[in-house]
């Protein structure tokens, strides 16, 4: 997979100057991209990749680089920036998470080098089942990401919530990054007393089922247990726009099954898949 004209040309000015302060030229960003773009999209392990799109460790040196300096998610945040300055990006946002099969060679990084702060684990979590690792995001009404937070697999919906909502910062030109949607669509795991607090102090709607035994026990408190929490039934149906967000995601091989050991690099995985998502726009 590789950018088309009109996508190279919306990232090319978001990207470092190919000289840098030390050491020699880079080699052309579009090349290393697509080369970065082609091992995840496919799934095809690095010392494998095709002659034509030249050294593969130059290619895996430029991701870990790119994800250690945060130059992956300046650029994806900068596509966000225009698109909703264009008026291209829509505020209804749904939250939700999915869980990600690692491969036995995602194990076993050291522990040395830049981190990503707070996950001493690499976000992999253990159980019968293997290496898991649960992707929490936010998706605009249009089917496109708008944050990622990673976690290990065993992880909950509702602890993550709040960093999810804290990563969504959209710049503008003028005053402060938009971090407030008008809806969240989100299912019963985000329905906690917390977060609806939380949304209500925000300003923002939240469109959230009630659990089954929320609802009973209400219903047994009678008047103590307080009216039920408003439920937009309709406005729900809008949430199949996060799922057809992942499913975009998980069409990349390389990220619905996690090959990286570090999350830092995983993660730059999940911005280059939404940097070419928002880019196509």
């Amino acid at each position: 997979m590789s950018l088309a004209d009109a996508q190279w040309a919306r990232v090319e000015p978001l990207l470092p100057d190919r000289t840098p302060k030390r050491g020699g030229r880079w080699r052309d960003h579009r090349q290393v991209i697509d080369a970065i773009a082609f091992t995840y999209r496919t799934g095809t392990p690095w010392m494998d990749l095709p002659e034509h799109f030249g050294s593969w460790k130059g290619a895996h040196n430029r991701l870990r680089v790119w994800a250690a300096d945060g130059t992956w998610e300046r650029v994806f945040t900068a596509l966000l920036a225009r698109a909703d300055a264009e008026g291209d990006l829509d505020w209804v946002v749904a939250v939700d998470s999915t869980i990600v099969r690692a491969h036995q060679h995602a194990a076993g990084a050291r522990h040395k080098g830049p981190r990503q702060a707070g996950r001493p684990n690499h976000a992999l979590g253990r159980s019968r089942g293997g290496l898991t690792t649960r992707i929490h995001l936010a998706a605009d009404g249009r089917c496109r990401p708008l944050a990622f937070v990673i976690t290990p697999g065993q992880a909950g919906d509702a602890p993550a919530f709040g960093q999810v909502m804290a990563r969504l910062r959209v710049p503008r030109p003028i005053g402060r990054p938009r971090g407030t949607p008008d809806v969240i669509l989100a299912d019963k795991a985000c329905s906690s007393r917390a977060i609806r607090r939380h949304l209500r102090r925000r300003g923002i709607r939240a469109v959230i089922p009630q659990p089954a035994d929320q609802a009973a026990n209400r219903k047994r408190l009678g008047r103590r247990g307080g009216r039920p929490p408003a439920f937009d039934r309709e406005a729900y149906k809008q949430r199949s726009t996060l799922e057809r967000c992942i499913n975009k995601l998980k069409q990349w091989r390389g990220l619905a099954t996690r090959y990286d050991k570090t999350a830092t690099t995983y993660r730059a995985g999940l911005h280059l898949a939404a940097i070419f998502i928002w880019s196509a726009r």
